[in-house]
């Protein structure tokens, strides 16, 4: 029923920014709420940043917080995850997520998309 897009992965410096998108898409749907994770070799997937679809509140992990921003363009049912400060042991592949309920959980994945921060 939905799909989700990303792209703006890549390779890049420490300290260097990228900026992450994710456009959903379905014959219909609502999204409560949009999110990002993301997974290193060898680690479980770790919770990134969310972002309430309606009412615009975020939430962050403790390692990203005050570096990655969460935002989206609800027009054009689009997230973004602005990355800045970014430092090796953010290398990962990142998922776009999306869920339609309350409880903070997550119905669609995407496809994930790979950053690797070199030092």
């Amino acid at each position: 029923q939905v799909q989700l897009v990303e792209s703006g992965g890549g390779l890049v410096q420490a300290g260097d920014s990228l900026r992450l998108s994710c456009i959903a898409s379905g014959r219909a749907f609502t999204i409560h709420a949009m999110g990002w994770f993301r997974q290193a070799p060898g680690k479980e997937r770790e919770f990134v940043a969310t972002i309430a679809w309606n009412e615009g509140a975020t939430y962050y992990g403790n390692s990203v917080r005050g570096r990655f921003a969460i935002s989206r363009d609800m027009d054009k049912n689009t997230v973004y995850l602005q990355m800045n400060s970014l430092k090796p042991e953010d290398t990962a592949v990142y998922y776009c997520a999306l869920g339609q309920g309350a409880g903070r959980s997550y119905d669609y994945w995407g496809q994930g998309t790979q950053v690797t921060v070199s030092s």
